[in-house]
């Protein structure tokens, strides 16, 4: 999952690589603030995937002393930071750039600029959002899932920031081509910095979604209900187990789950086959899902008759 996490962060890089830079160009020949506004927009999401890089990388880092159970955590660490960013240099300084231009419009030059750079960019962002959505359908398997419940559910913000920040772009694009087209057909001078000041808010919108999704993740989340069904049948299934009481995981980054799990064996097991009882379970759970790293059984007492 990780490697798949990684090539969609990569497309998305390269398509904003060439799309700032003509944005920042029509800006400089048309002096439009929506473009402005997508140019930032660009520029955020580059450093966001740089950010996305780098969490994926320090994830990758194999268990040590001081960090026993791997380093899957920064992921989370890491897309908090692109959080942060898409609020404060995309989302606030559009709305800023926009409410500048409202009160002191401009007239803009050489608008077809504009609408050659959107056309172009949608192609980009279109193209990168195919991407990161056959990475989304690789990752549920085929599964019947809707887009918005698969990013709450996910546990890999690396993947459904990027698909947020994907699909926010193709939607600011269409926002700025609204604002450029209110400005030259209907002479309404102050659409272009509305239309910043909308991009902005989007961005805002998807920054704070994003943060609070990963909040969520850093605080400790448990793994998705199919995961946690498939471990306790498992377990109900074993003829060695009586009483499944308690099964709890927390997901320790993307592709790492920690299980813990209270149950009772079943009587007249002696204390060499309660051993390889327990060896058996911990095997066929880790075999359930190639996430979970550590599973922890803790027998109960017997039951009184």
């Amino acid at each position: 999952m990780a490697e798949g996490s990684k090539r969609v962060v990569f497309v998305a890089l390269g398509g904003n690589l060439a799309i700032v830079a003509i944005k920042l160009a029509a800006f400089v020949f048309t002096r439009s603030s929506a473009m402005l506004a997508e140019a930032l927009h660009s520029l955020v999401d580059i450093l966001d995937q740089l950010f996305l890089l780098v969490g994926i990388h320090r994830a990758s880092r194999p268990a040590d002393d001081a960090h026993p159970f791997g380093h899957g955590l920064e992921t989370y660490f890491w897309s908090f930071a692109v959080a942060l960013l898409i609020f404060g240099l995309g989302g606030a300084a559009s709305v800023y750039e926009g409410v500048i231009r409202i009160l002191h419009p401009q007239a803009l030059s050489r608008p077809w600029v504009n609408y050659l750079v959107l056309a172009v960019s949608a192609a980009f962002e279109g193209a990168s959002f195919a991407v990161s959505y056959r990475q989304f359908r690789r990752t549920v398997h085929g599964r019947r899932i809707r887009l918005w419940r698969f990013v709450r559910l996910s546990k890999d913000p690396s993947l459904f920031a990027t698909l947020l920040e994907d699909a926010a772009a193709l939607v600011g694009l269409a926002i700025a081509a609204v604002g450029i087209t209110a400005v030259v057909v209907f002479h309404l001078a102050w659409a272009d910095g509305a239309a910043s000041v909308s991009i902005g808010v989007l961005l805002a919108v998807v920054a704070l979604f994003l943060a609070n999704e990963v909040r969520s993740l850093i605080a400790g989340e448990a793994a998705t209900p199919r995961v946690v069904a498939a471990v306790r049948k498992i377990l109900d299934d074993d003829a060695d187990v009586a009483v499944v009481d308690e099964v709890l995981s927390l997901h320790l980054g993307p592709d790492t789950i920690l299980v813990g799990v209270t149950l009772e064996f079943r009587d007249g097991l002696t204390g060499d086959e309660v051993q390889s009882a327990a060896q058996d379970l911990s095997d066929r759970v880790q075999a359930s899902d190639p996430r979970i790293g550590r599973i922890f059984l803790r027998p109960l007492p017997k039951t009184p008759a």
